[in-house]
This record gives C-alpha cells, structure tokens and sequence, in this order.
C-alpha cells in the first residue's frame, strides 16, 4: 500500500500542473483581443484564482520538502490526514482555520 503523503505530492504535483497550465492558457487570452470569449471581470477573476491555486500548491509542496507538511502553521499540530485528503494545500488544523477565518 502507498503512503498517503506519496499519494498526497502526486496529486498535488498534478493540480500544481493544472493550475500553471491554466494560469497560461488564461494569459494567452487576456492578450487576444476578444480575451477569448471572456468578459474582462471574469477573465481578471479566473486568472486571480488560477494564480491563488499555484501560489497554494507550491507552498504545501515547498512545505513537504522542508518536512513541514501536515503541521499546522499556527499551532504546530498535526494537520487531519482527512482533511489533507480534501483539502491537500491545507496550511491549518480545523480549529486554527476557524479563528483564522472567524
């Protein structure tokens, strides 16, 4: 059986390629002058959320190399492997994200 954090950087290797090539598809229609069907509110809103998810996804990677991963960033807790699950660029336990975003 493989170890769910192997699990876990597969799948978030895979939506870090996603997202970057998501990040350019959008970038290339910006620059076309119909933004490739898109209005420019929901173009801006796409690209920001595409930049968020890489930005996400390499910080829990970065966090895995240093060894951090799976802690949180507030409490130093371990961080639920179900949530990880569900969540895998979680950076907070339960708790700590509901005073964070409280």
């Amino acid at each position: 059986m493989q170890d769910p954090i192997d699990l876990l950087r597969t799948s978030l290797e895979e939506q870090f390629q996603r997202s970057t090539d998501q990040l350019a598809e959008l970038t290339v229609r910006s620059r076309q002058r119909s933004r490739g069907g898109y209005d420019h509110d929901t173009l801006a809103a796409l690209i920001a959320s595409a930049r968020q998810a890489v930005s996400d996804t390499a910080h829990a990677l970065r966090r895995m190399a240093e060894g951090s991963y799976g802690s949180c960033e507030r409490c130093t807790a371990d961080i639920a492997l179900q949530r990880l699950e569900i969540l895998p660029h979680a950076r907070f336990c339960v708790p700590c994200q509901r005073r964070q975003t409280g």
